[in-house]
């Protein structure tokens, strides 16, 4: 197979792995490889993984699985991220069609591993920081840009892997961190979304993350700051302060909290309680009153009961989420609630997540539904369904459909909401910025 060659990723799972994929096409790019439109026209296929679900990692064997049956010559494949850390050398002796295996934290080696790919390496060390130093500068920017301060936890909750396939919590240099903002911001970023396992437990040196969020807001050509994921123990008075003092910084919040049961958050080694949770967002929209929130839920975790779940849609009417991400409790081999007595039968779940479902639903479009006839800046991102039509974000992170007009993916214009539906906002452009 002649080099150059043409390579394709495919992203699986978070933010954190979307930010990798970008950083291992740039790896690839700096050695010639060309991007593919898709997996069935590239000569090196990269499949980023997640393996917080049992479905995210099973959907990665069937694309191994088709890519081994593809038409023509068979690509190079290379399994990256947290499953290959969890599962390493049993990947390949799952799927012989896979060349190459490496975790999350030795992607910076990925060019060397497949010029080796006849030997099928798998690479799943986890070295502290050195991929970062190893990564070089970026070269691309999307109008709002993925920025990794912060990987790995130290929660150990008792249903999540993450401290088991990207170790623990480590903070990058916040010089580091400034220098790859600039250049995002020099190549158009218009915003950018710190993120991290625990995104504000960030803390190097004498920087924590309160800080951290005011030289990032000092670069001048960065209009929006965001971050996720957050963990309630690190939500400290000083953050949420910055988010009073700091206008870039965005009204909107991603605070998992997982149940409203007191009893099954200590189960699930989760430090905080249902009060202590419902207090941190009192605090926040003290601090700003326009704050949005969403949450992350698991339902039917082992032990659960009725009565707990009903506890769980309790703290979801007190919260009042403009969105949330909720999941039927998946065990993960190794974890400790994987091995708890009390696992709760699918059809349960399924009845619990659809309840919990309805209700979130029901909050989300009212959220939306009070935009209704309000004007705000939105932060054009990418081309829409129909010829002319942009789709850009709201400060609170809704998606927000306007007609072009002549104006471009990068702007910030000023949008009156015309329509509000269940996921989305629809609008008229007012005006837009000075060029």
């Amino acid at each position: 197979m002649p080099d150059p060659r043409s390579y394709f990723v495919k992203t699986f799972g978070c933010q954190m792995n979307v930010y990798d994929s970008e950083r291992m096409a740039e790896l690839l790019e700096a050695e010639g490889h060309t991007p593919a439109a898709s997996a069935e026209d590239a000569d090196i296929v990269v499949l980023n993984t997640c393996h917080i679900r049992e479905r995210a990692s099973e959907k990665v064997y069937s694309e191994i699985g088709r890519l081994k049956h593809r038409d023509g010559p068979k690509p190079i494949v290379a399994v990256a991220g947290c499953v290959a850390q969890a599962e390493g050398a049993e990947i390949v002796r799952r799927a012989p069609s896979v060349d190459v295996v490496v975790g999350p934290q030795a992607y910076h080696r990925l060019p060397d591993l497949i010029a080796r790919a006849k030997e099928r390496p798998v690479e799943t060390d986890l070295p502290t920081l050195e991929k970062f130093e190893a990564l070089g500068k970026r070269r691309k920017a999307a109008p709002s840009s993925f920025l990794t301060i912060q990987e790995g936890c130290d929660k150990f909750c008792t249903y999540c892997v993450v401290p088991y396939t990207r170790g623990a919590e480590v903070s990058r240099p916040a010089a580091a961190i400034l220098e790859e903002a600039r250049r995002l911001a020099g190549e158009g970023a218009r915003e950018i979304v710190l993120l991290g396992q625990n995104v504000n437990a960030y803390r190097h040196g004498g920087t924590d993350f309160a800080a951290l969020i005011a030289e990032v807001a000092a670069i001048d050509e960065i209009a929006r700051i965001r971050y996720t994921t957050s963990h309630p123990a690190d939500m400290t008075d000083a953050l949420i302060d910055a988010h009073a003092a700091t206008p870039k910084l965005m009204p909107y919040l991603h605070l998992p909290v997982q149940s409203g049961s007191n009893r099954v958050l200590k189960a699930m080694n989760r430090s905080h309680t249902a009060e202590t949770y419902l207090a941190i967002i009192e605090k926040l929209r003290a601090a700003r009153a326009d704050m949005a929130i969403s949450g992350d839920f698991i339902v039917g975790f082992p032990g659960e009961t009725e009565a707990e779940f009903e506890e769980t849609l309790a703290i979801i009417r007190a919260a009042n989420y403009a969105q949330a991400y909720s999941f039927k409790y998946s065990a993960r081999p190794g974890t400790p609630a994987a091995e708890m007595g009390g696992q709760i039968d699918e059809d349960v779940k399924s009845d619990r997540l659809h309840r919990l479902q309805a209700l979130v639903q029901e909050q989300q479009l009212a959220f939306n539904r009070a935009a209704l006839g309000r004007t705000m800046p939105i932060l054009l991102e990418r081309p829409g369904k129909r010829d002319g039509q942009l789709i850009g974000k709201s400060p609170w992170l809704q998606s927000v459909y306007v007609d072009a007009d002549g104006t471009h993916i990068g702007d910030i214009v000023t949008v009156e909401i015309e329509g509000a539906f269940a996921n989305s906002l629809a609008g008229r452009i007012a005006f837009a910025e000075a060029a």
